[in-house]
């Protein structure tokens, strides 16, 4: 099995901190991971974050994780600031054309999720993505019509949330075109503590019937 590389991303704008697994012998499809809201504390170490990424390289599958611009080793280079979306393309450029990624599946938790679901439509090559908490309430309209799509999606939601509202969800929901699909979390608010394994397993699970569809 391959090792984590610590690995920075860049352009003329920005160096984004990263970590990746890279699965040598199947550049089919790997997984972003996009973190939670940096202003409170989000960083690619998030537990939930992390649960996904140490479950998901556990089953050798690609994944790459990163800090936003102002957290941990993330910073601008130039007078011209990235927006949290353009990292994100940042991210999936680095996939797709240096790593040689066919495809893309993104997966970003509550802050995360309205960015990275956001990016859906900005490459064919990215052909799904899972939203867990998409906190739709809080991030406004503009980031739930970005991530408007005809492409597969998962959305995953605590029935104890009460930033990305549950008892608002399923008119959220109602919103997005199939193909579409959701799972309740029973006991778990937004930040999912001691669900990370469940989480873990369901992003997995989606994963391997997208990439059993696509062949």
């Amino acid at each position: 099995m391959s090792e984590v590389k610590k690995i920075f991303i860049s352009n003329e704008n920005a160096k984004l901190e990263a970590e990746y697994f890279e699965n040598l012998n199947d550049k089919d499809c790997g997984i972003l991971l996009i973190h939670p809201h940096p202003e409170f504390g989000g960083n690619m170490h998030n537990n939930v974050v992390s649960g996904i990424f140490n479950e998901v390289i556990t089953n050798d599958i690609s994944c790459l994780r990163f800090n936003f611009i102002g957290i941990g080793g993330s910073i601008n280079i130039s007078s011209t600031k990235m927006s949290p979306i353009n990292q994100v393309e940042l991210c999936i450029d680095y996939l797709l054309n240096k790593d040689k990624i066919k495809k893309i599946l993104i997966c970003g938790y509550s802050y995360g999720a309205a960015v990275g679901c956001s990016a859906i439509n900005y490459n064919d090559n990215i052909i799904s993505y899972i939203a867990i908490s998409f906190p739709w309430d809080f991030m406004g309209k503009t980031f739930k019509n970005l991530s408007q799509s005809d492409k597969p999606k998962l959305f995953i939601q605590g029935d104890r949330d009460d930033i990305a509202v549950y008892n608002n969800f399923k008119n959220h929901y109602s919103f997005y075109h199939e193909p579409k699909t959701f799972e309740i979390i029973k006991g778990a608010d937004h930040f999912y503590w001691g669900y990370e394994n469940q989480l873990a397993d369901l992003v997995i699970s989606f994963y391997n019937k997208l990439k059993s569809n696509k062949n």
